[in-house]
């Protein structure tokens, strides 16, 4: 049986700008998640735990887009 090994980005093949603009995209959706959070605080703090929770899954999910981390179609069945 083979195996499909992922595609692995090599930075060479993008240009510095492209990667400072996404780096700087992601800073400021990190931002706009962390204010967005703290204003939910101010209306009433359930939901503002409920903004919390929903704002610990976008953090993840921009942390990993960064990383980039592959994916994978998990363990293999045999």
């Amino acid at each position: 049986m083979s195996r499909i090994t992922p595609h692995v980005v090599d930075l060479q093949d993008e240009r510095p700008s492209y990667r400072v603009r996404v780096h700087l995209l992601q800073i400021a959706l990190a931002l706009a998640t962390i204010f967005a959070t703290a204003w939910c605080y101010q209306l009433h703090v359930f939901l503002g735990l409920t903004a919390t929770f929903l704002a610990k899954h976008i953090l993840v999910a921009l942390l990993a887009a960064g990383m980039r981390l592959p994916i994978s179609p998990g363990e293999p069945r045999g």
